[in-house]
């Protein structure tokens, strides 16, 4: 009789070992395409709870917190959007080609499920918080998605759309505690996110030299010169816009206090730092990576946050 046969017990792990290490590999990718690092900028939702002095309450300080996982949620299914439309011109960008759908790690019908997802348990969220909330969140999907497939194409418009997805962070802070937002905030909010996104413009000129419209047709409506001009009245912009609002006769009488105005220094403080590094380091084309990783940078606005909470809560 012939001997029985051994069964080959190191061969039946392998396959799905293999299945788990692309599952993995998909999961990972997933994750770097919703760019959690991002979600900083989300943090605006918080701006009305800290400045309509709510944070003792414990309630609102819980609404704003489900409010900032929205839109975390919601600017990732922007970004998956976004990749999506981008991923043959980011191809021939030098760093935009390591993106998971440009590299072809995640593949697009996968992007395109987990953005219907995101989308769907994101505008639920808004909805349980409030309608007016979700309103705003629904606004803002729709606006950028449209930057995505037509407005990044316009010169000018480009960086005033992105600026005002900004806004909308803001307001949708405001409405999802339900108190009215400051006019003051709102144009605060605007010059600053101008004055970050022609910066970001400026930077991804300077890095791509003569091959910036190739990566990006827009590029080729701007000059270095051109934005130069535009940050110059936009840096001007908002730190007058800023100072008033903390003289404001209105603002204090709210606040009940005039000392608000100790704050400008850490503005003036923040802008000059990012033109530094714009400028003199060839930065500034990932302000949401420049926020964690330049020390001063982050010092400043962490100063500047704890100014503002002392001289309105203590």
């Amino acid at each position: 009789m012939p001997p029985p046969s051994v069964p080959r017990a190191s061969a039946v792990p392998a396959v799905p070992a293999a299945v788990d290490a692309a599952r993995r590999s998909v999961v990972t990718s997933l994750l770097l395409s919703l760019r959690p690092h991002q979600w900083t900028k989300n943090a605006l939702v918080f701006a009305a709870l800290i400045f309509a002095q709510r944070l003792r309450d414990v309630r609102d300080v819980e609404i704003a917190g489900a409010a900032f996982a929205v839109f975390c949620a919601l600017s990732s299914v922007v970004y998956l959007v976004n990749d999506l439309q981008d991923r043959e011109a980011d191809r021939r960008h030098p760093l935009k080609s390591r993106r998971p759908i440009a590299s072809g790690a995640l593949a697009p019908g996968i992007a395109v499920a987990a953005a219907a997802v995101l989308l769907a348990a994101a505008l639920a969220g808004a909805l349980a918080i409030n309608s007016s909330f979700a309103i705003v969140s629904v606004a803002y999907v729709a606006l950028l998605s449209a930057y995505s497939f037509w407005f990044k194409h316009i010169v000018i418009l480009d960086v005033l759309v992105l600026a005002t997805g900004f806004v909308l962070r803001a307001i949708a802070g405001a409405v999802a505690i339900a108190v009215p937002f400051s006019s003051w905030l709102l144009l605060v909010t605007l010059l600053g996110a101008l004055f970050i996104g022609l910066s970001k413009r400026r930077a991804e000129i300077v890095a791509l030299a003569g091959e910036a419209a190739g990566h990006r047709r827009i590029l080729a409506e701007y000059s270095p010169y051109l934005l130069d001009q535009m940050i110059g009245v936009v840096t001007a912009s908002t730190v007058l816009a800023y100072a008033f609002y903390t003289i404001s006769p209105e603002v204090q009488q709210r606040f009940g206090t005039d000392r608000l105005i100790y704050t400008v220094p850490f503005t003036i403080y923040g802008i000059f730092r990012y033109l530094y590094l714009i400028h003199q380091r060839d930065e500034g084309g990932n302000p949401s990576e420049l926020l964690v990783t330049d020390r001063p940078l982050l010092a400043c606005v962490g100063l500047w946050a704890a100014a503002v909470v002392i001289i309105l809560y203590g």
